[in-house]
């Protein structure tokens, strides 16, 4: 049973005989049943609903809105492309901002130091089993398909390998090699680092990877976010690399170098479209859309598929096809596809007229399968001819009957199937990470410590606070009720436009005359976790403070909706979905949450019974570090903070192998680390 009450106290309210849910004063508490006369515990609390305001979607209708209008923008500048050299001006720019986003691209003038470690002779083909360097101890695993009668150097194709856990051996990449082979092309099929023979990190106790199914590509993606680098540029440099191989092989043309992969692979394509001008013919699979039609999706992608900045510049997936006009391309989708169908047929049809304008919009196709997300037999058939007409002058119908599933040790680059046990000084992005950020430390601490400070807070600001528009707080309260002679008030207060904070109110029910000095309070999952804060709560009012136990966007009360299956703080979840939109506008959750701490701030210093002069911040665990930099951007002097179980250092994060990556990427200020890190803020407020 539910009641509706009106115009009666919360201590009235909370002497219902029983009760499952209760609307009052436009709040919500879902808990459990209370008997006559009792007391409102604490975790009766931690099930408050917010009522006075819809707030469960306004992350999402923020994230959302602001992608919406970038994306207009995007299809704007790009309606303005009037001929080829405004396209080209507009190739090369975009080229620049992706290159910037992920911290440009390693150097490549490093031996590839290829070996060929054996041989397997097929009916039409042999597979050479290579393994190649693309940076020092980086071993990139290889199978190079080259069918017979193969005499002089002609078309080649480089595959690149989706989320298979298996890389090059998963069943239907083996397919679409089988049938390019068969189409006369040398093929050459790379493993992604994380996957095939290329895993990164082991668990020795079962011999199975630390971060399965894939989980690597995050698990070492997000430390590169405060680098201000991204896993793309990693994806990108091997590409570059197999293409110098393929390029040095004498069966190989040069000048005839396509390339395809679905999904993942997909996305690598892409990349190569943009990056690499040696790629002459493109076959992206299963990945190319828009922008708006994933939005909508409610997925995320892993750390190399997040570019960031890139849609708050107008970048969309017309970028990626126009950045190869008027090279052939043939866009290959499935209709059942976690992509949407509908967003590839836009791009692809938008995208039409790029090629027109040199003459040759025949050139631009679109082949589609009916299938769930994967790169089908007919879309292998399809690659196939597409290939063999623009790399070997005529196209074949490929015979896909006989295709085999090669798997076992005789397939193996490797003796042993993993890199890391044949080669000891085989290095990964964790390695390359540390090394970079030794880089960047050794350049801060050469400046001037001044320089240094004014440079970094001035970074801050502009990522912080700068960017949001001021609006007023407009705060409405609701008393909740009391307990342990304190009143408890929920508040919420316009954060920025289109984003409430919140906050729980505990103060003496009796102050006296005198204004309380007031705690800002900020841990984690904010007032949904008030228990396990008990006591630290009746200290703080004990000794004549008020507490605001502050929620921050997309936590405690503030807490999202789902928008799909998975945890809502997990990999792939609600708010690992909403944070990736955020950073490609150039934003992130990290700095949203920084802000609110601001404004929480200026909303307790305008409480009628609080003393402006003496407002203080306590934070504890990994939330600490909003408040750490949000308190670098106040008068540190006036603010007084204090940390509980503070991270050492964003570094020490960087630099750890091993680490529990749950919901990581809220703490991430892309770009911190080239200007300060935690124990700098900390020197400079003391």
């Amino acid at each position: 049973m539910k009641y509706h009450i009106r115009d009666i106290s919360a201590s009235s309210i909370l002497g219902l005989p029983r009760y499952k849910d209760i609307d009052y004063h436009c709040g919500v508490l879902k808990g459990r049943e209370e008997k006559e006369g009792a007391s409102p515990m604490l975790q009766d609390w931690e099930q408050f609903r917010i009522g006075i305001h819809d707030v469960k979607d306004q992350l999402k209708d923020y994230v959302y809105g602001h992608s919406l209008k970038a994306f207009a923008d995007g299809d704007q500048a790009r309606d303005a492309v009037a001929n080829t050299e405004q396209l080209e001006a507009r190739r090369r720019h975009m080229r620049e901002l992706l290159l910037a986003g992920i911290g440009g691209l390693p150097t490549r003038d490093t031996p590839l130091r290829p070996v060929t470690t054996g041989i397997a002779e097929r009916d039409g083909y042999r597979i050479e089993k290579v393994i190649f360097q693309s940076m020092p101890s980086v071993y990139v695993t290889a199978h190079l398909y080259i069918p017979d009668g193969r005499v002089s150097p002609g078309g080649a194709v480089l595959f690149v390998c989706g989320h298979g856990p298996e890389g090059k051996l998963y069943p239907s990449y083996q397919n679409v090699c089988q049938c390019l082979v068969r189409a006369g092309l040398v093929v050459l099929a790379i493993d992604p680092m994380g996957q095939g023979e290329r895993l990164g990190y082991l668990d020795r106790g079962d011999d199975r990877p630390f971060a399965r199914r894939v989980a690597e590509h995050e698990h070492a993606g997000v430390q590169c976010w405060p680098l201000g680098d991204g896993l793309a540029r990693y994806f990108i440099h091997d590409i570059v690399r197999a293409v110098d191989y393929l390029s040095s092989r004498p069966e190989v043309d040069p000048a005839k170098i396509g390339m395809t992969g679905s999904s993942g692979g997909g996305t690598q394509t892409a990349l190569a479209m943009i990056c690499e001008p040696r790629i002459v013919a493109a076959a992206p699979g299963t990945f190319i859309m828009n922008r708006e039609s994933y939005l909508f999706a409610g997925q995320a992608q892993d750390a190399e598929q997040i570019w960031p900045n890139m849609s708050a510049c107008g970048f969309d997936h017309e970028d990626i096809l126009l950045a190869m006009a008027p090279r052939p391309v043939m866009v290959l989708a499935v209709t059942g596809d976690i992509f949407p169908i509908e967003g590839t047929r836009r791009t692809v049809e938008r995208s039409k007229r790029f090629w027109d304008m040199y003459g040759c919009g025949d050139r631009l196709q679109l082949a589609e399968d009916e299938s769930p997300h994967m790169y089908t037999i007919p879309l292998a058939r399809a690659a196939a001819s597409f290939f063999s007409l623009h790399l070997l002058g005529q196209p074949i119908e490929v015979n896909t009957d006989g295709l085999v599933t090669e798997e076992g040790s005789d397939v193996w680059c490797t003796a042993s199937g993993q890199i890391v046990d044949d080669y000891p000084d085989a290095r990964k992005v964790y390695h390359e990470n540390g090394e970079r950020l030794a880089r960047l430390e050794l350049a801060r601490e050469a400046l001037p410590e001044a320089e240094r400070q004014a440079k970094a807070l001035a970074w801050l600001g502009g990522r912080i606070r700068d960017p949001r528009p001021v609006c007023d707080l407009n705060p409405r309260h609701q008393r909740i009720g009391s307990w342990q002679g304190l009143t408890v008030q929920s508040s919420i207060w316009w954060s920025q436009p289109g984003l409430f904070g919140h906050g729980f109110l505990f103060a003496a029910a009796n102050p006296g005359p005198a204004k309380r000095p007031l705690t800002i309070a900020l841990w984690e999952d904010g007032t949904t976790r008030l228990q396990a804060h008990e006591d630290w709560i009746r200290g703080r009012c004990a000794a004549g403070e008020a507490v605001l136990v502050l929620d921050v966007v997309g936590s405690g009360a503030l807490a999202p909706n789902a928008i799909n299956g998975k945890p809502l703080r997990g990999v792939f979840g609600t708010l690992h979905k909403l944070n990736m939109d955020l950073l490609w506008l150039g934003d992130s959750l990290a700095a949203l949450r920084a802000y609110d701490v601001l404004r929480a701030v200026e909303f307790a210093r305008r409480l009628n019974d609080v003393d402006a002069a003496r407002i203080r911040l306590y934070a504890e665990g990994r939330f600490g570090v909003y408040a750490e930099w949000a308190h670098a951007l106040l008068e540190a002097d006036t603010v007084p903070l204090e940390i509980a179980q503070e991270w050492e250092s964003v570094a020490s994060w960087v630099r750890s192998e091993y680490y529990d990556n749950t919901g990581i990427g809220e703490y991430v200020l892309p770009g911190l680390l080239r200007h300060c890190d935690l124990p700098d803020l900390r020197g400079w407020r003391k």
